[in-house]
């Protein structure tokens, strides 16, 4: 098997192939994490059958180091800390605090770009299959399960084209299942397994959930025309 994948569409079409028993399921929903979940999460929703959103999630990067996760925040107020990043370098609560509310106004503007006043798709009782482009700590992930949680879907299925060993024990602990094309050792960061990996812009996670909506509406279309709802009054 390959270690690298040639770009997050490719990656996306290799993870969709481990998550087939959800394929064509009424009860599914794709959640992209942008931006780079949203190109993975492009493919799996349309070998899937299912239909794709967004679930806006932000890193708290330490100042000075902000590759470095001390947690992340997600949609809904949730704030998820790495107390041992936290602790080891003794970030202290005003700066937390600093950074959060920076990531707040960052975390509300893509909300409006990508989905303006449109509402998010409903998430209670449902099957949710949270995409990323990769997983390095884990604690991006951990914020939007937090999150989710909260709105009680059914069953949260965390999927990633890679993701170290350890990350994925920590967050099968907190989901129904994780899925995973490959976990690499070493493990540096999600850059490491794609031969291309430049930045998603704003404009294409906008593209993708649109076409992404054009083609779900499109085979439900074609579901009723082929399977028309019994007549009421037969």
């Amino acid at each position: 098997m390959a270690t690298r994948f040639q770009d997050r569409s490719e990656a996306g079409k290799l993870l969709a192939k481990l998550l087939t028993k959800y394929a064509d399921c009424t009860d599914v929903l794709i959640l992209g994490l942008p931006r780079g979940g949203v190109p993975v999460g492009f493919e799996v929703a349309k070998a899937l059958n299912a239909p794709l959103d967004v679930f806006i999630v932000r890193k708290l990067g330490v100042p000075g180091h902000e590759e470095l996760a001390m947690g992340a925040i997600a949609t809904g107020g949730v704030r998820v800390l790495n107390h041992a990043v936290v602790r080891a370098i003794g970030i202290p609560d005003n700066v937390i605090e600093t950074v959060s509310a920076k990531e707040q106004l960052e975390l509300k503007r893509r909300e409006q770009v990508y989905r303006g006043d449109a509402p998010p798709f409903e998430v209670s009782g449902k099957t949710i299959i949270l995409v990323d482009d990769g997983i390095a700590t884990g604690s991006t992930m951990l914020a939007a399960v937090a999150a989710l949680k909260q709105r009680r879907p059914a069953r949260i299925v965390v999927a990633a084209p890679a993701a170290p060993a350890s990350s994925c024990d920590e967050l099968e602990q907190e989901v129904n299942e994780v899925v995973v094309v490959m976990r690499p050792y070493p493990f540096y960061a999600v850059g490491q397994v794609y031969e291309v990996f430049g930045q998603t812009s704003d404009a294409e996670v906008r593209d993708l959930l649109s076409r992404s909506k054009r083609v779900t509406c499109f085979d439900e279309h074609e579901a009723s025309r082929r399977n028309p709802a019994p007549n009421s009054a037969d």
